[in-house]
């Protein structure tokens, strides 16, 4: 137990040192919500820091395995399995995408507890690594800091559909609806 102890301190001295160039784009990762510096670290080693090898967010989503799958043909609608990408990256991802949902007042929980209703906990999962890939190669890209949104900031931008859909569930249930702005 104590040799592997060793080799773990050895191991996280020699990624401190190799690291160090990185320092402002560790500290710019870690603010996303459940990423940790180990992930952070590894989002590093395996994207690198300078973003334009990727023209754009879907492709760095689509070399990590992270994209939406959607395969309809003829009115069929077929496996629309995400697909193998680096599998470091996304296990790690994932890893933080099941830590940012448990927090409260998030926007990737808010993500996460919308697709779940429809989706499931697995796809709502990889739809917060999703989007937390994205928000990390923004970061990089563009060299800001990360602003949380909050979990209320799709509500406000949504409020046409849901007023839509609570005078549809209304009218399901036979009453008549008439819809007047309050002063």
């Amino acid at each position: 137990m104590d040799y592997l102890d060793e080799t773990i301190a050895t191991v996280s001295e020699r990624i401190e040192v190799t690291m160090a160039p990185f320092a402002e784009e560790l500290a710019r990762l870690d603010t996303i919500h459940g990423v940790a510096r180990r992930t952070a670290e590894v989002l590093i080693a395996e994207l690198g820091v300078d973003m334009r090898q990727f023209p754009s967010e879907r492709h760095v989503a689509s070399w990590v395995g992270l994209c939406p799958g959607n395969n309809d043909s003829a009115g069929k609608h077929k496996s629309g399995k995400t697909r193998r990408g680096n599998r470091w990256l996304r296990a790690a991802l994932t890893e933080a995408a099941l830590a940012a949902i448990r927090t409260s007042n998030s926007a990737f929980a808010a993500r996460y507890r919308r697709v779940m209703r429809h989706r499931g906990h697995n796809k709502a999962v990889t739809a917060v690594a999703h989007a937390m890939l994205v928000t990390a190669y923004h970061l990089l890209a563009r060299q800001t800091t990360y602003q949380e949104l909050g979990a209320d900031y799709f509500d406000p931008r949504h409020a046409e559909r849901l007023t839509r859909r609570a005078v549809q569930a209304l009218e399901r249930q036979g009453y008549r609806v008439t819809l007047a702005r309050a002063a």
